[in-house]
Parts: structure tokens; C-alpha cells; sequence
């Protein structure tokens, strides 16, 4: 059985965001979300978020690509870990925080998240600046409560990624749980994207 063909598991809806390790100012969505689907990585979104481009590699209810080395105490491999575990591949270094500079449509990504039913919350905190975010807070206990992540914070992860981005900027911080509402998730909204492309 192939990685996308495995089912989720269940549990708590997560996403998690990472970088590309690449410039946006140089390297457009679409470029990035190419070497991914080459290299056997796709995640469910690619964003450049100076130029605002997303790219949807995936549909959300298939699992995307290895979130880290499978290690029997996380319970298998993370990406396949809740009803949904959305995947956002962000265009840039970790080492310098995207969350400082512009975030072209960004509300789209978190809207679409928030149809999903992925809680705005971050259980992790804001994740570690680079090049020291290892796995200090990467916990199975906080993991399982889904939310967002960073990708440095996924259990048994091994990577800087996305750095220290500011996550009350990137996505808000949900003071009261908001009431589960049973709803056909919207696809991903494109009212303020400025372009949307789907590879292969």
C-alpha cells in the first residue's frame, strides 16, 4: 500500500506548515510545488505568501508525504494522524521567519483550514527559531490534541522548519473553542488568490 493510498487514521484535525528552504522572492509556488511532486513530497498546499500564489497538490483527505523518520513512539508515521492532517508548504527559509514580511493570502489558507475543522490554536506554542529547533516540543501528548504545528514541533521530526514565524500573525489565537458545526468543507477558496494551480 502506497503512502497515499493508506488510510488516515482519525483523531483530532492538525495542519501543519513548513518552508521549502528556498527564496520567494526567486521561487514561485508553482516552481517549489514541482520539485516537491519530483522529489515524492507533496504536501496539500504550496504558498508563496509575497506573491500570494498557492498551489494545491492534494486533496485534504489524502495523506501527503512523510513528515518525518517513522518512530515506533509516535505512533506511526504523523502525516497519517487525524481526520484530516493538512500539509502547507510555505516559500522560504526557516531561517528567516515568513511571518515577517508579507502574507498574501493567508486569510484564504486559514479559512480554508477553519473548514476543515482545524482549531486556530498552536498546542506546541510558537515553534523554536532556526537552527535550533530540533524536537523539544515535538510531543506525541500535544499531538494528539491536533491544531496547528510546525513542522519542527511534528514528534519525531528532525528539521528547522519554519523557524520562529509570529503564529498570532499567521493564524489568530482561538481564546473560546468554537462550536462543531457539521458541514461539507468548502474547497479551497480563491476569491483572493491570485492564481491556483493543480500538478498532475
Amino acid at each position: 500500500m502506497t503512502k497515499r493510498s493508506a488510510p488516515l487514521m482519525g483523531g483530532a484535525p492538525r495542519a501543519v506548515w513548513t518552508t521549502t528552504g528556498t527564496d520567494p522572492r526567486i521561487v514561485s509556488a508553482r516552481s517549489a510545488a514541482q520539485i516537491l511532486v519530483q522529489s515524492g513530497t507533496p504536501t496539500h498546499l504550496v504558498w508563496n505568501p509575497l506573491s500570494g500564489e498557492i498551489v494545491q497538490l492534494l486533496p485534504a483527505t489524502v495523506p501527503a508525504g512523510d513528515l518525518c523518520r517513522t518512530a515506533p513512539e509516535t505512533g506511526g508515521d504523523p502525516s497519517l494522524h487525524g481526520r484530516v492532517c493538512l500539509q502547507i508548504a510555505v516559500v522560504g527559509l526557516a531561517a528567516r521567519p515568513f511571518t515577517d514580511e508579507p502574507m498574501l493570502a493567508a486569510e484564504a489558507i486559514v479559512a480554508w483550514l477553519d473548514s476543515w475543522h482545524v482549531p486556530r490554536s498552536w498546542q506546541g506554542g510558537q515553534p523554536g527559531a532556526a537552527p535550533a529547533a530540533r524536537d523539544d516540543r515535538g510531543s506525541v501528548r500535544l499531538w494528539g490534541r491536533g491544531g496547528n504545528f510546525g513542522h519542527s514541533q511534528v514528534p519525531g521530526t528532525r528539521t528547522a522548519a519554519p523557524g520562529r514565524v509570529d503564529i498570532a500573525l499567521l493564524t489568530g489565537i482561538a481564546q473560546v473553542p468554537r462550536p462543531r458545526v457539521e458541514t461539507t468543507p468548502a474547497p479551497l477558496p480563491t476569491a483572493r488568490l491570485s492564481e491556483v494551480h493543480s500538478i498532475g
